[in-house]
């Protein structure tokens, strides 16, 4: 798949999936890397080196910071993969340099797929 670059770096993991938006701040604990939000379809997973796939962010500008904070606490995801990167997100993948793809559909991607993300070329691969 080809996407938008928002912030350019290559790696691969296994991918962790939410088709509904995600707010970091007050959503994810930036100690943890656990997803905290009440009732959210990832409460109590952690995206600790995993692919981060969600369709956009929502919710306070502070959620750049949170962003930033799990890379700085070393629980962050080792990629992110959004349909539609706001400027939220964008601005907290540029912070913590964590590679970053929008303009994806991302229904082609499933919990638990490996997935090779080169942020540089926004180019998203699942692996068989």
């Amino acid at each position: 798949m080809k996407g938008r670059t928002i912030y350019p770096g290559k790696t691969e993991g296994e991918a962790i999936v939410s088709k509904t938006p995600i707010g970091f701040y007050g959503g994810i604990d930036a100690s943890t890397g656990i997803v905290i939000e009440k009732g959210h379809e990832l409460e109590g997973k952690c995206i600790k080196d995993k692919i981060l796939v969600f369709p956009n962010g929502k919710g306070s500008t502070v959620g750049s910071y949170v962003i930033y904070g799990l890379k700085k606490n070393g629980v962050a995801p080792k990629a992110i993969i959004n349909r539609e990167t706001e400027t939220i997100v964008a601005t907290g993948v540029i912070l913590a340099g964590i590679p970053c793809v929008d303009k994806i559909n991302i229904d082609e991607i499933k919990n638990g797929d490996k997935v090779f993300v080169d942020a540089g070329k926004g180019v998203v691969e699942v692996k068989e």
